[in-house]
């Protein structure tokens, strides 16, 4: 049986979700930041015969999140898929979107995979004292971020803007940190989907002349180092296995693959 949740089943669909706060991070954000009745989100649940839950699906504006542990009915997820003139993405780990993909009737467009990594507890610490240089920013700064980041080959094509970034900020979904060498923004990590129990750690760029000098691992420790605090379990997505290795050197475990299809 499947059926829209509503606020009472939260405390049941928070604690499916919780058991694995890294890989449903996009799934606890954005229910603890906008809840069950908004025009732009809706959230499923699959129940078994003994009414427990077993599969949640989230729809945010057009892209569809699936989380299961175990082999559900793809079909009833499809069907409220399908049924969306609006849909434009569906996205998730790997084995759960690779069992309902085939089940989806409209084109797809494109298709990619991401190496999904997390981190519960760093390899590499650093003191206060050794981080004075790393700064948080202020929405003063946001369009300087905003200009250092267009200067990323990797992000020069991507959707940033100030006021995304303002929102992100004002709504405590997520952070940035940067460190300024000569009185400019040098380097830079953010988090997205802030949510009590994880983050996701984003956008991380150095300028061209000023890297190779450990800057970003600088900003990243952190960045970590504090999120590690809050008690929030850390995850981020990479494509180049160079990145990686950096990335691991810091304690990121890889945990699988993130899909992500869009469609026409």
């Amino acid at each position: 049986m499947i059926r829209k949740l509503i606020d009472e089943d939260r405390q049941k669909v928070m604690n499916f979700v919780l058991k694995k706060p890294a890989e449903n991070l996009f799934i606890i954000g954005d229910i603890e930041a906008y809840g069950f009745d908004t025009e732009f989100q809706t959230v499923w649940g699959q129940f078994d015969n003994s009414e427990e839950l077993i599969g949640v699906l989230l729809k945010y504006e057009g892209n569809y999140i699936p989380y299961t542990e175990n082999d559900i009915n793809w079909k009833e997820f499809a069907a409220i898929i399908n049924n969306d003139p609006n849909m434009t993405e569906l996205s998730g780990l790997k084995p759960i979107v690779e069992k309902l993909e085939p089940f989806i009737v409209k084109n797809m467009k494109s298709k990619s995979s991401f190496y999904y990594a997390k981190c519960q507890n760093l390899k590499i610490s650093k003191s206060e004292d050794e981080l004075h240089s790393v700064e948080v920013l202020s929405v003063e700064e946001l369009e300087e971020l905003v200009a250092l980041l267009k200067t990323v080959p990797e992000f020069q094509h991507a959707n940033i803007t100030v006021e995304s970034k303002k929102r992100t900020i004002e709504n405590k979904t997520g952070r940035t940190y940067f460190i300024r060498m000569n009185g400019e923004m040098a380097t830079t990590a953010s988090t997205t989907a802030e949510n009590s129990s994880s983050a996701m750690i984003v956008a991380v760029a150095t300028k061209e002349q000023y890297k190779r000098k450990g800057l970003a691992t600088d900003c990243m420790i952190k960045l970590c180092q504090d999120l590690l605090k809050e008690e929030k379990e850390l995850c981020l997505f990479y494509d180049n296995p160079d990145a990686g290795k950096i990335y691991k050197r810091l304690g990121f475990e890889d945990i699988g693959f993130w899909n992500v299809y869009r469609y026409e």
